[in-house]
C-alpha cells in the first residue's frame, strides 16, 4: 500500500511483495493470459513470458484491466491482433477506456496501439488454443464476474458470493485458485474464513489463495492454514 509502514508492506520476504492479480496458462498451442493488471509489463518480463496468444477477462475493474496498453508489442510476435475473450460489458469498457486503440478512420500506426480482436463470451463453454474453457459465474459485490475452469483447475478471483448454479462447476478440482482478501469481512471479496468455508464445501486437492491485502503476512498466515491450502505468491508456477 502506498505510504504504509506495516510489517507486510516493509517486509523483505519476496512473497509479501505483490503485484495485482493475473495468471498465464501455458498450453501446447501457446499462452493464455487472464486479465491485464497495471504492472503487466513488469510481470511478463519477470516471468519470461515472451508472447501471449490469447487474452481472457474476468471483469473490467482497473486492477484487472489497466495494463492492457502493455500488450502493444505482442501482435508483432503473433503476426496479427491478440484475440480477446470477454463479455460485451468488458468490451464496452475497453473501447471507452482505451479509445485511442480503436480509431474510427483506421489511421493509427501499427505498433502504436494495442491490436485486438474481440471474441464474445457468456456462460457457455468455449475453446481457446485447443483448450475448453468453462466460465464460472461469480458475484463481486453487485458486479457479475467470471472465474474460469480449464481441465481440473479453476481460477476464481474477485468474488464474495458463488451463485448456486456455479457450485457444480467447482466439483472434482485438482487445484482451486481463490480470492481471500483479508481477515475482516469485505463487501466484494471473500475474507480468509469465508474462503476456507468454500474450500470445505468444494474439497479440491489443492487450494491457492490469491488477491491478498497487506494484512496477510505470508509466513505467519501460512502456518495457520489447513493441509492442502496455501497462499499464492508472485511467480508461483504449477503444472496440471
Amino acid at each position: 500500500m502506498i505510504g504504509c509502514d506495516c510489517g507486510v508492506c516493509t517486509s523483505a520476504d519476496p512473497r509479501n511483495q505483490r503485484y495485482r492479480c493475473a495468471v498465464v496458462i501455458g498450453t501446447p498451442a501457446g499462452n493464455i493470459l487472464i486479465d491485464t493488471p497495471p504492472e503487466l509489463r513488469l510481470q511478463l518480463i519477470r516471468a519470461n513470458v515472451r508472447v501471449v496468444h490469447a487474452l481472457l477477462y474476468t471483469h473490467f475493474h482497473a486492477d484487472h484491466l489497466f495494463g492492457l496498453d502493455d500488450m502493444r508489442p505482442i501482435p508483432h510476435r503473433l503476426g496479427g491482433p491478440v484475440p480477446v475473450h470477454c463479455t460485451a460489458e468488458v468490451e464496452a469498457v475497453i473501447r471507452n477506456t482505451f479509445g485511442y486503440a480503436f480509431p474510427k478512420d483506421g489511421a493509427a500506426t501499427y505498433g502504436y496501439v494495442p491490436q485486438l480482436t474481440f471474441q464474445r463470451i457468456n456462460e457457455q463453454s468455449f475453446r481457446v488454443l485447443d483448450q475448453e474453457v468453462i466460465p464460472i459465474p461469480l458475484k463481486h459485490a453487485h458486479f457479475d464476474v467470471f472465474g474460469f475452469r480449464i481441465g481440473n483447475v479453476a481460477y476464481c478471483t474477485d468474488v464474495n458470493v458463488i451463485p448456486e448454479r456455479s457450485w457444480p462447476l467447482l466439483e472434482g478440482l485438482d487445484v482451486l485458485v481463490l480470492d481471500a482478501l483479508r481477515f475482516r469481512p469485505h463487501p466484494a471479496h471473500f475474507s480468509l474464513n469465508e474462503a476456507l468455508a468454500v474450500v470445505e464445501r468444494v474439497r479440491p486437492k489443492r487450494t491457492l489463495f490469491t488477491h491478498m491485502a497487506h494484512d496477510i503476512e505470508h509466513e505467519a498466515v501460512s502456518r495457520q492454514l489447513p493441509s492442502g491450502v496455501e497462499l499464492a505468491f508472485d511467480g508461483l508456477r504449477f503444472e496440471f
